[in-house]
């Protein structure tokens, strides 16, 4: 009896090992492509190669040239119209730290945050110390705007698909409408899927 417990037990402890979850830390600049969707790496590398591209346009020479300080960008909306679900915010987010990064532009917050920024310093009018308040009216304009989309196109066959993705950006003088950049960058996946896959 004892030995049929002691096999009945081994061989639940081995079922219950099969079926255990095992998480490995990855460092977040590794490449871990597992589907062929479009991914964190993605954003980010479009995001850092993009920006590159566009700071070192024509632009910004013209634009310190013309006003002796260096200009003012804001992102506005990037919009997913590939055939996947895309968190545009994460891509969005990767295109503000590269141009902070980059050190040839100046940067200001999005409308969203605006109004959290607004709040507060209307609230430091009625409760903060007078030397310690945000001035109310010193928000520092943007001169330029970054916007952009995110395609796709797949061609699909039995067993392997290819995938294109294609970011565009435009960066636009608000005073003006005229678009000073013009960036795009595609990344092409080729995923093979085993017929034994589940």
């Amino acid at each position: 009896m004892k030995r049929i417990i002691v096999v009945f037990a081994g061989f639940f402890a081995l079922a219950m090992s099969g079926c255990s979850t095992q998480v490995i830390r990855k460092d977040v600049a590794e490449i871990t492509d597992l589907s062929g969707h479009w991914n964190d790496t993605d954003a980010r590398l479009v995001a850092e190669e993009m920006v590159r591209d566009c700071v070192a346009g024509l632009w910004v020479g013209n634009f310190n040239k013309e006003k002796g300080r260096d200009p003012v960008v804001i992102v506005g909306t990037v919009v997913n119209r590939s055939h996947e679900h895309i968190n545009a915010d994460v891509f969005v987010q990767d295109l503000e730290m590269s141009l902070v990064n980059a050190g040839k532009v100046k940067f200001v917050a999005s409308k969203t945050e605006r109004g959290e920024l607004r709040e507060e310093r209307a609230d430091q009018q009625l409760n903060a110390a007078v030397p310690t308040r945000a001035q109310m009216i010193s928000e520092t304009g943007a001169d330029f705007m970054l916007q952009g989309t995110i395609n796709s196109v797949k061609d699909e066959t039995k067993g392997q698909y290819a995938i294109m993705f294609q970011s565009n950006l435009e960066l636009i003088n608000l005073t003006t409408n005229e678009k000073v950049w013009i960036g795009q960058k595609k990344i092409k996946k080729l995923v093979k899927r085993s017929q034994y896959s589940l």
